[in-house]
């Protein structure tokens, strides 16, 4: 796959915790309680005394490869080869949850009906349609400090931002066997 792919990119030192990502996305989509399509993560670091705290915003990457489509038994998940989209069919899906298994961001989510739903990118509204009036989709336009953009990059630079949050979850993950 060749073409520049949409990828959310994060910056944790522009991060202030503030949750505006987390919110505007479940708020403008009425995500269902229990179900987040993006959330905030703390991410601790240091000894006591010199302990720090840092974030990351966690939707889904729209992966080069998605790991969650290979192993889907119904082909309920796709990727959009024009812009790297990773989609849901909802009603493809039986709700085995071996998308989330596969997931290494852990990013599938089941509603009380069991079916896998995930960020979409606000692929199904255009900027410019009147119910989206801002030029990203809420989660970005939301942020104050700039930590979470959108923008259309290479499949290099792509598979970069995968391994950077990839690291940031393993340093979480780590923290919390100790």
């Amino acid at each position: 796959m060749s073409h520049d792919q949409w990828c959310f990119i994060f910056n944790k030192e522009n991060c202030i915790q503030c949750h505006g990502c987390e919110v505007a996305c479940k708020t403008w989509r009425t995500v269902a309680l229990g179900v987040n399509w993006r959330r905030v993560i703390n991410l601790w670091s240091g000894e006591y005394p010199h302990v720090t705290c840092s974030s990351a915003s966690i939707a889904c990457m729209h992966c080069i490869e998605p790991a969650c489509a290979d192993v889907c038994p119904t082909a309920a998940i796709s990727k959009r080869a024009i812009d790297g989209i990773v989609l849901v069919d909802a009603e493809k899906c039986i709700g085995c949850q071996a998308c989330l298994d596969a997931c290494p961001y852990e990013v599938p989510q089941f509603g009380l009906d069991g079916i896998m739903q995930k960020c979409d990118m606000c692929h199904s509204v255009k900027p410019g349609d009147p119910n989206f009036p801002q030029k990203a989709p809420p989660c970005v336009s939301t942020c104050p400090t700039q930590a979470l953009v959108l923008r259309k990059i290479t499949v290099s630079q792509k598979k970069e931002a995968e391994q950077t949050m990839k690291a940031l979850l393993n340093i979480r993950k780590e923290r919390k066997r100790i």
